[in-house]
């Protein structure tokens, strides 16, 4: 009887070299399933890192900044009461649509005297905040694209801005 007993035991707890090869097996379905998810992130990665730059490039290339175009300084009395103020101004033009900007060379007269017109009809109140430093701008913008047949003044960038 104690024989049938130890062989019920043998039959129901399984050997230590049984237990071994659980675990091993266990321990290589682990091992491949790490190496697999590692593969899926490492590829995940690469595919999206890849996308994402595509994107990037061709939103830099619609944001390709224009030719820009420097102007003479401009100096010019302010329109206050006194008639004692006066405004020094250097900027630098970014033209879209033209493919040189010295195409440009031509409209220089028209643009410098539209530019002066404004500017001198300017107060010193108007320009000393931001905000009138922005109109200013976008005056100026507006008056010379009028001026313009083919192409685009984008903006109008201040180098220089003296109010003295």
């Amino acid at each position: 009887m104690a024989k049938e007993e130890q062989a019920q035991q043998d039959s129901v707890t399984p050997t230590k070299q049984e237990k071994k090869g659980s675990f091993k097996k266990w321990l290589i379905i682990g091992v491949a399933g790490l190496v697999i998810i590692a593969g899926g992130v490492a590829g995940g990665v690469f595919y999206f890192k890849h996308a994402s730059a595509g994107k990037e490039s061709q939103k830099t290339e619609k944001a390709a900044p224009g030719a820009l175009w420097a102007l003479d300084p401009f100096i010019v009395n302010l329109a206050d009461n006194t008639g004692e103020r006066y405004l020094k101004v250097v900027m630098q033009l970014e033209v879209s649509g033209q493919d040189d900007p010295k195409a440009l060379e031509e409209y220089k007269p028209k643009f410098r005297d539209c530019i002066l017109d404004i500017l001198s009809s300017k107060s010193y109140s108007e320009l000393m905040d931001v905000n009138g430093k922005q109109r200013l701008r976008d005056d100026i913008g507006v008056k010379l694209n009028n001026l313009l047949s083919k192409g685009k003044i984008k903006r109008v960038y201040f180098t220089e801005f003296v109010i003295q």
